[in-house]
C-alpha cells in the first residue's frame, strides 16, 4: 500500500488561540513547544526533549484540534493517520503500514498524529492464537516510538488509556487529560464560535454538559433553523410578489 493512502488528507490551520484548555494544559504545551524551539541549547546541556505526548479523555473535547494547533505553533507538518487503511486483515501487513507512517514522519520531522491510539496500542495479552497480530502490532509501535527523532513529534490520541499496553504508555513523556468543559468555558466556547453570525440569532438555548463538538453541533443546528425559517420567509413574500404581479 502507498504510504500517501495511510494518511489523511487534513489541510486546516488551528492557533492555539482558537483551542480552549484549562490553565494546566496549556502550561504543559507552552512549555512543551518551547522545549522544540531551544531543542539544539537544551541537548548540549544533556536534556532531552519531550517528543512523546499522550492526549488523553473524554472524546470531542480538543484533542485532535490540540495536536493541529502544535504542529501549527512548531511550524511543523501533521501526519495524519487514517486509521481504516492502517489495519489490514492480512498477517503483518498492519506493522509494516505502521512503519512506513513513522518513516515519513521522521524524514519529514513532521508531527505524528495518530488518533484513536488505544486500536493500535492494545494491552498484549497472553492467548498466543487471540492476540498474535496485535503483539507483533504493539511490538512494531513500540520499536517505532524508540527510534523517533528527537526533531519528530508523536501526539497520540485516546478515549480509553486504560487499555493500552503498559509498555506504550511508559514511552509517553507527557500526558495531558482531557474533560468535559464546564459550564464557564462552554459559555466562552459559545461566544467565540457565534462571533460571526448575527445577534438575534445567538439568543438560542444554550446546552451545557456535554463536549465541545456537541456545543457546536448545538449551535450551528439551532442557527441553520433560524436561518431556514428567514429563508422560507423570504421564499413566501417572493411568491406573494410574483403573484400580485400576474394580478396587474
Amino acid at each position: 500500500m502507498n504510504v500517501f493512502d495511510l494518511i489523511i488528507n487534513d489541510k486546516e490551520v488551528v492557533s492555539l488561540d482558537d483551542v480552549f484548555l484549562n490553565k494546566y494544559n496549556y502550561q504543559n504545551i507552552q512549555q512543551l513547544i518551547k522545549e522544540h524551539k531551544y531543542v539544539d541549547e537544551l541537548m548540549k546541556f544533556g536534556l532531552p526533549v519531550s517528543n512523546k505526548i499522550l492526549l488523553q479523555g473524554n472524546s470531542g473535547c480538543g484533542k485532535t484540534t490540540t495536536a493541529k494547533a502544535i504542529a501549527h505553533a512548531l511550524g511543523k507538518p501533521i501526519l495524519i493517520l487514517n486509521l481504516s487503511n492502517v489495519v489490514c486483515s492480512r498477517s503483518g501487513e498492519t506493522s509494516q503500514n505502521i512503519k512506513q507512517i513513522f518513516d515519513k514522519a521522521a524524514r519529514e520531522k513532521a508531527v505524528l498524529f495518530l488518533d484513536e491510539f488505544d486500536q493500535i496500542g492494545k494491552e498484549r495479552g497472553n492467548d498466543e492464537n487471540d492476540v498474535g497480530e496485535m503483539r507483533r502490532l504493539v511490538n512494531t509501535v513500540i520499536q517505532s516510538i524508540d527510534y523517533l527523532p528527537t526533531n519528530t513529534l508523536l501526539i497520540a490520541a485516546t478515549n480509553h488509556a486504560e487499555i493500552i499496553d503498559i509498555a506504550l504508555m511508559r514511552r509517553f513523556q507527557l500526558r495531558i487529560n482531557f474533560e468535559m468543559p464546564s459550564t464557564e468555558v462552554l459559555d466562552s466556547y459559545y461566544d467565540k464560535i457565534l462571533l460571526p453570525f448575527p445577534k438575534e440569532m445567538q439568543n438560542f438555548e444554550r446546552q451545557y454538559n456535554i463536549s465541545f463538538a456537541e456545543a457546536k453541533d448545538c449551535a450551528f443546528t439551532s442557527i441553520k433553523s433560524l436561518l431556514i425559517e428567514q429563508f422560507e420567509k423570504l421564499d413566501q413574500l417572493d411568491i406573494l410578489d410574483r403573484l400580485e404581479k400576474s394580478v396587474q
